[in-house]
């Protein structure tokens, strides 16, 4: 160890030091010039990619200019203002958003609107009026296959199309040949109805429903 000499430290040195530190915290810090960073522009329509549209829906024509994401079933709800057809999962699996495209059902809110350029769509608010309704929705009513009404829309659109599937001869999983069975059982009519989901349980109210228009075995 060194002599105490060497290690002392004189009452000058100490404030010497405290003030040099002082000096340098109280010193102001100028920080580099930032480079000039442009301002975050606001979206405009015109950076949206939008295409324009012709759909005829329910007998009517009409011309839409859409955001080219723009869904099927928000073009009818949000543009067009039908909104019978209901927003349901917005996912394909629930049904309550089925329409008829070109007369096959489909659920509208797994396709977008510029895909179908010309194509002719029947909603809900095209199969029938208040004083002439069309025989699915008279049936509905009759057998209480409507319960809160949310998925009526797309269970009555959907039964539209599979009637007309049983015309044409179209087979299910059920039932793979038609020819031979012009009456069909309700375990068919089941299956061919089974992308719409009722979320009160009225199945058996739809089944009856659907099987007194179509004339099927229950």
């Amino acid at each position: 160890m060194g002599s105490s000499d060497e290690l002392a430290i004189s009452r000058r040195d100490v404030l010497i030091v405290g003030a040099a530190s002082a000096a340098t915290v109280s010193a102001p810090v100028h920080a580099a010039p930032a480079a000039d960073v442009p301002a975050p522009q606001a979206n405009s329509s015109a950076s949206v990619p939008s295409s324009s549209v012709t759909l005829e829906v329910n007998g009517t024509p009409h011309t839409l200019t859409l955001d080219n994401r723009t869904s099927l079933l928000d073009t009818l709800r949000e543009h067009l203002h039908l909104t019978g057809t209901k927003k349901g999962c917005d996912h394909g699996q629930c049904g309550a958003c089925t329409v008829l495209l070109d007369g096959e059902r489909i659920n509208s809110c797994l396709t977008l609107a510029v895909m179908h350029q010309g194509a002719k769509l029947t909603t809900i608010e095209g199969l029938g009026t208040p004083t002439q309704l069309h025989p699915l929705q008279a049936a509905f009513i009759q057998h209480d296959g409507y319960q809160c009404g949310y998925c009526t829309p797309g269970q009555i659109c959907s039964a539209v199309g599979a009637l007309d599937e049983l015309r044409r001869g179209v087979p299910s999983h059920v039932s793979a040949s038609l020819s031979e069975r012009p009456l069909l059982s309700a375990e068919e009519l089941r299956e061919r109805m089974s992308g719409n989901i009722c979320r009160c349980g009225a199945y058996s109210n739809i089944v009856e429903a659907i099987s007194e228009v179509a004339g099927v075995r229950t």
